[in-house]
């Protein structure tokens, strides 16, 4: 089991920044990828960026340039930096942790940016 605490989302006007953390415990050793993902009202959840257990990374291309992740394996938290933020941003975030056998997600925590 694996158990994931999402914080740091908030309010912000447009061209703001955020920085979500992501905190995994539990059986940690089984994590192989971990991401972020979105889900705004209406619509599907969409993957935002995700980062390999070796740091390599990857981007949604409505994100690539503006956030950042990244991962402390001793602290066991993942990070989305999130720069430059629009109003199409506004969304709950979802923290995910890949195991061999199926995935985590965390509690979701809102982002609202405002023009």
């Amino acid at each position: 089991q694996v158990q994931l605490v999402e914080s740091g989302g908030g309010a912000v006007q447009a061209g703001g920044s955020l920085r979500l953390s992501c905190a995994a415990s539990g059986s940690i050793f089984s994590i192989n990828i971990m991401g972020w993902y979105r889900q705004a009202p209406g619509k599907q959840r969409e993957l935002v960026a995700v980062i390999t257990s070796g740091g390599s990374t990857n981007y949604a291309g409505s994100v690539k340039g503006r956030f950042t992740i990244s991962r402390d394996n001793a602290k066991n938290t993942v990070y989305l930096q999130m720069n430059s933020l629009k109003p199409e941003d506004t969304a709950v975030y979802y923290c995910n942790a890949a195991v061999l056998s199926g995935s985590y997600w965390g509690q979701g925590t809102q982002v609202t940016v405002s023009s």
